[in-house]
Order: C-alpha cells, then structure tokens, then sequence
C-alpha cells in the first residue's frame, strides 16, 4: 500500500498485522496514528511499544504477544525497529511470532526503508505473508505541489499554481517541515484562496537538500532548480567532493549511455548495465536528446580538474566551478 490507500483498507476492517517503512517519517507517524485511532474505535485500548535497540531483549515480542491484557481483551503491540535490521535472533523472533499471530491483538512494525535485500530477507517475508506493507517512499519535488494542494484542501484553503511552486520550493526534502507549514497557514489566514505576497510573508526557507537529487534536476535540464539546489548545498555546508562525484558519476552514466545507443545496443540492456532503475530511466532519454557527447567529454574534463582544486593540487572555487561544468548540460 501507499499511505493514500490506508483509509479505505481500513474502512473495511482491521488486519491483524501492519508494517510500515520508507523514507518519509511523517507519512508513517501518520499511517500508524489512522490504524491506532480505527483499532481503539474497535475496542483495541491497551497500548504495548517495543522499540528494538541494543540489547533490546527479543524475548519480550513472545511475551506481550501471550500476556493478557489488564484492561481489555484486545490490545496494540508496536514494535520499532529502528535500523531496519533484527539481526539473527531477531529475524528468528519475528518468523516465530508471525507463525503464529497472538489473538485479538493487532500488531504494528515499523522500519526505516528496507533496500530490497531487507524486502527479501526471511523474517520481512514472513511478515508480509500475514500482514499489510505500507511504504512511505519519498515525495519527489514534481509531486510536491500536488501533495500541498491536497493537505490544504483538507482546511479549506487554496493557492494557486504559481504559488504553489513558490512553497513546494521552500519546503523541499522536508516534508515535515511542509506539513507545520501548511499547519501555520491554516493559523494565519482564512479559509479560500491565499495570495503569493500573505504566503510570501508567512513561508519560511526550510529546504534540505539531497546531494543525489541534485544529479536528477541536472537530468531533467531544470537550470533554475539546480541552482537552486547547489546553493542550498553549500549553504548547508555539504562535502564538495560528494558533490562532484554524484555529478560526475550522472554525467559519466549519461556518456556511456550514448555510446551504447550508438553501438545499436538495446535500452533494456543499456539500463541493466549502467544500473539505471524507476525514474532515472525517464530523465536520461530526454537528457541525451538535449545534450551532445562533446559537452559530456568537456565537462568530465572539467569534473578532473575540480577534483584537483578538491585536493588542493589547482587554484579555483569549487562550487563555482561545479555550475559551470553543469551549465552547458542545462536547458538554455
């Protein structure tokens, strides 16, 4: 499931396990709220959390799975898993408990994102098998107003596209920060439409920025965005040289994915070679069309000598140089 989904998988009823895990807290903080409040509606009032740390005691799962509960015949047992990874006892813990799921209890597991080496272990395997997976996966800036415009609309406010982006902008890569945003909002104006200048005036700068998204918007030829991301970067005090390979590393993918098209060498293959998976995909095909293999050798060229001013071997200023090398790459 996708969080949208969890509301109506919950108006048909209750399942007896959850688990919840992806990149985005907020989205699984508010997922876990919906099937808290739906299980109380039912009678489920005992609240038992396990937060798995070091040391943390796997014993204890199998305990308050077969212990009564005090107040009540049905209870909520959490169980946070903070690093996504149970180790050995604890993958056996979670085999054994889901083999056989203590009754009138729902249970709810919560993890970081799981690659899909964690997907495919034994233990999440056996949760998947008797309960529901929700992943929280990242809102990407493109759906970034959409997910805006639809949490205003719940306080009855609007804003138009244009402002909108001015927002989306603001808040990028946090979206918790977007959320108290949106939440202010609902504070400082009315319902109805609010204007560019009140929303101006109320929105605070708040955007984190992902070195490896920064390779995207190069992709995508968005001139304005990556600047944008480059300098929130430095201001953010991000390593230069994990921005140079991150850019490197696109532009070197792009270059042999040329190439291969060149040769006559199917996409399919291209992309299972040069490991270009989900969205990547998308962006690459327009970026050749853009971009001549000419400016691809120059600004590897360019990515040489930045990692010499990295180390201190030549003279320049890193970041300047780093949107110089992309901007012939970017949409003019």
């Amino acid at each position: 499931m996708r969080p949208d989904d969890l509301p109506r998988q919950l108006s048909k009823g209750l399942s007896a396990l959850y688990i919840l895990h992806g990149d985005e807290n907020l989205l699984i903080l508010e997922a876990v709220q919906q099937i808290r409040d739906s299980a109380r509606k039912a009678g489920y009032i005992e609240r038992e959390v396990l937060t798995v740390e070091t040391g943390f005691a796997w014993s204890s799962l199998e305990m308050q799975g077969n212990s009564f509960s005090l107040f009540s015949d049905k209870k909520i047992i959490e169980l946070r898993i903070l690093t996504g990874k149970p180790g050995t006892d604890g993958g056996k813990a979670i085999e054994a408990y889901c083999s056989n799921l203590p009754p009138d209890t729902i249970t709810i597991v919560t993890c970081p994102r799981l690659d899909k080496t964690g997907q495919n272990s034994k233990w999440f395997q056996a949760l998947s098998a008797k309960g529901d997976v929700l992943e929280a996966k990242n809102i990407e800036h493109r759906q970034l107003p959409d997910w805006i415009a639809q949490r205003l609309a719940r306080q009855q406010q609007k804003l138009a596209p244009e402002a909108l982006q001015f927002l989306a902008d603001r808040v990028e890569g946090n979206l918790l920060a977007a959320f108290q945003e949106i939440q202010k909002l609902a504070l400082l104006h009315p319902a109805g439409e609010i204007s560019l200048a009140d929303l101006q005036s109320s929105v605070a700068n708040v955007a984190r920025y992902d070195v490896f998204q920064l390779g995207a918007a190069l992709l995508a030829g968005d001139a304005t965005r990556f600047a944008r991301m480059l300098a929130g970067l430095r201001a953010e005090g991000e390593a230069p040289h994990l921005v140079l390979w991150s850019l490197a590393e696109e532009i070197r993918t792009l270059y042999r994915l040329g190439l291969g098209k060149q040769r006559g060498t199917p996409s399919a293959q291209l992309f299972k070679e040069l490991r270009i998976w989900g969205e990547k995909q998308k962006l690459v095909e327009p970026a050749l069309a853009r971009v001549k293999a000419a400016q691809l050798k120059a600004a590897l060229a360019q990515a040489a000598l930045i990692d010499q001013m990295n180390k201190g071997v030549a003279k320049g200023e890193v970041w300047d140089e780093l949107m110089n090398m992309c901007l012939p790459l970017l949409k003019k």
